[in-house]
């Protein structure tokens, strides 16, 4: 059953701790990283068929496969992919940046232009679901960003294929290549390349412990979106609202993964009860019921309140992934909301809108990094380059300036690099 404490009457600890152990897998994976670098894609097939037990002759996708795909897919799905596809790219076209550029009365220029990366990596998890709503929030941005080819890995199935929901999904989003290979054997392949599969300069995706173990120790030798922890959702309410809706979508990260967290932070002490009543009557009737008992017995909290600003201030520190706003005027406490990967306004837009429809990204930061970090978005996939031209006559007007900032810091080689256009 999940817990209810009671603000100021337990400890902070309580309040805001993030339940679960980690374990460390460090060694194993710079390991198999370095397997992965040394024997390349014979090390790639041992690795599927020790952890997928499927062993394969070949790990590129062939276009037999994804037509394969594309004539199993219910074509209702397919019309949902487009829909959901349109809207993603709606939203990130909007984040496209231009360079810019400003000219000096004397001559000088200064600026700078945006270029997207040449490659990008996708990871797409397999395990206990598949997520073609990652394939579309992950690769549009980087489609629209410019980038030339975008490469997705996934680990196959025991009968060698991908989901045919992941393929439709691909297709949909323009993935130019796609690899049957997963876990940090997977990440390591994208990272230092192989016979079969390119190196990539940009590492996408979520995964499982050793996904993420992998990406940390790739990172410098390519970039990454994240480090992405369990599942979350923190719902804000008052008393209005009902609490089945409220249970219902404490439950719809909680079926996620055991490691899940969600929370109820509310001023209420009347829906806090109901809500926990509502959990143990909804978690008997899902399929993934396991899962999700194990998530809200361990990680799950109601967090009761004095006021609603109080109910505020709570999920800023706690800065969770999935923020819902259950309340009459939401848009009157957005501005309040500092830390939160994505916000979900109203009693009437559940988190899963935004998981696989509404069209902002569903890759978002965990584990509270959202104090300091962003959605994944067309930033991530492109590069800023300054650029400067100074005329003779500009740069004399300036020259005694710069030779005096750079001997204050003892950089004189600085300074003489300057005046010697002068002697």
């Amino acid at each position: 059953m999940i817990r209810i404490l009671k603000y100021n009457e337990v400890s902070n600890e309580e309040i805001f701790s993030r339940e679960g152990a980690v374990t460390d897998v460090s060694g194993i994976v710079s390991d198999i990283i370095a397997d992965v670098r040394s024997r390349g894609d014979e090390a790639l097939r041992e690795y599927t068929e020790r952890f997928d037990k499927v062993r394969l002759d070949y790990l590129a996708v062939s276009a037999g496969e994804i037509n394969e795909a594309l004539s199993l897919v219910d074509p209702e799905f397919l019309k949902v992919l487009e829909k959901a596809a349109a809207n993603i790219r709606a939203f990130h076209e909007k984040q496209v940046r231009t360079g810019f550029e400003i000219k000096g009365e004397d001559g000088t220029v200064i600026g700078q232009k945006i270029t997207p990366v040449d490659k990008a990596g996708l990871y797409v998890p397999g395990g206990t679901a598949a997520y073609p709503s990652t394939v579309l929030m992950d690769s549009i941005p980087a489609k629209i960003a410019g980038v030339p080819e975008v490469v997705m890995v996934t680990p196959p199935g025991r009968d060698g294929k991908i989901s045919p929901a992941i393929l439709a999904a691909a297709h949909v989003a323009g993935i130019d290549r796609i690899f049957k290979v997963g876990g940090s054997q997977a990440i390591a392949a994208l990272a230092y390349g192989t016979e079969t599969i390119p190196k990539v300069d940009k590492i996408v995706g979520p995964g499982n412990a050793f996904v993420a173990e992998a990406k940390k120790q790739v990172y410098g030798q390519v970039s990454i979106d994240m480090i992405a922890g369990p599942s979350e959702i923190l719902v804000v309410s008052d008393g209005k609202s009902d609490p089945r809706f409220v249970a219902a979508d404490l439950l719809s990260q909680a079926e996620h993964d055991k490691m899940a967290s969600a929370v109820l932070v509310t001023d209420s002490e009347d829906l806090a009860n109901k809500v926990s009543a509502e959990l143990e009557r909804q978690i008997p009737l899902l399929e993934r019921s396991e899962i999700a008992r194990c998530s809200i017995d361990n990680n799950g909290k109601i967090i009761i309140a004095d006021d609603l600003e109080t109910v505020i201030e709570i999920a800023n520190e706690i800065a969770p992934e999935h923020l819902e706003l259950c309340v009459d005027d939401p848009a009157r406490y957005l501005g309040s909301i500092r830390h939160a990967g994505s916000v979900f306004m109203g009693r009437m837009c559940p988190e899963a809108l935004g998981d696989y429809f509404a069209g902002p990204n569903h890759t978002l930061p965990t584990s509270g990094t959202a104090k300091f970090s962003n959605p994944l978005s067309v930033d991530d996939f492109v590069k800023k380059t300054q650029y400067t031209y100074y005329t003779k006559e500009a740069l004399s007007k300036v020259k005694d300036d710069i030779a005096m900032f750079a001997r204050t810091e003892g950089l004189t080689a600085h300074a003489k690099s300057v005046l010697i256009r002068f002697e």
